[in-house]
């Protein structure tokens, strides 16, 4: 993952690409008490932090001989040298890590084992943060909140997502008109309701097609709620009395 920081050197500022370091890439979701007080970026650990703020002080950038990617401590270096050495390398796939610990947590994806569990429910998942954000939905926690509306979310992404509200960025763009979309699962039910004619959902009971699942849904309904309201002049029944009302 890289960053960009902005380092003040005295009469411009300098915008510089920096490998961050892997302990503060968020593989899980759990608290982070340690704030930067330059960009207010939260961390596990005070080294994490500390590590951290060395990008804003910019006092020395070590650049990888390889691939020219910077980093604010010689640990960090180090470590992602490992890299370019193979040293961690994933034998299914040749992906290679900086770290054991991040082979062996990508390890998990091939094997398919979900070693953690919620003690809820009984789902399970292949690590400890994905675990922890699922443990919300039970307990109603929601710790990330909006500084522009104050509305709370359960996930960072859900967070990020909301912001382009505040901020009026859609990102993604119709190929074929000029709507534009905050997420790209909007952008794709777009096209699939003004652009495409296909119809992927068909009905189990009269075959008919439609473009969503929740048309197919309330259309189901038809065949399967009860009609109460008949009509006085004729067979027909209906789901609500003023249907029933219908010119024969």
């Amino acid at each position: 993952m890289h960053i960009f920081c902005s380092y003040f050197t005295g009469e411009s500022s300098v915008l510089v690409k920096v490998e961050a370091d892997s302990n503060d890439e968020r593989h899980d979701d759990v608290p982070r008490p340690y704030s930067c007080k330059v960009c207010d970026k939260r961390f596990r650990k005070k080294r994490h932090l500390n590590q951290h703020e060395q990008l804003h002080a910019a006092v020395q950038m070590y650049t990888c001989s390889q691939c020219e990617k910077q980093f604010a401590t010689q640990h960090c270096l180090s470590r992602h040298m490992n890299v370019h050495s193979s040293k961690y390398k994933c034998t299914d796939c040749g992906k290679c890590f900086s770290t054991n610990q991040d082979l062996t947590r990508h390890r998990l994806i091939h094997s398919g084992e979900k070693p953690f569990e919620c003690t809820v429910c009984g789902k399970q998942f292949t690590t400890s943060g994905e675990l922890v954000v699922h443990s919300r939905v039970h307990s109603g926690e929601k710790p990330y909140k909006c500084t522009e509306c104050g509305k709370a979310f359960s996930q960072t992404g859900h967070l990020q997502v909301h912001m382009k509200v505040h901020t009026g960025d859609k990102p993604y763009k119709c190929s074929q008109c000029d709507a534009s979309f905050i997420q790209f699962a909007h952008l794709q039910r777009h096209k699939r309701y003004v652009h495409s004619n296909k119809r992927p959902y068909d009905c189990r009971f009269c075959g008919k097609r439609f473009k969503s699942s929740h048309n197919l849904k309330c259309h189901v309904y038809t065949h399967t709620v009860a009609k109460p309201y008949s009509c006085s002049h004729c067979s027909d029944c209906f789901t609500q009395s003023g249907i029933s009302r219908h010119i024969c």
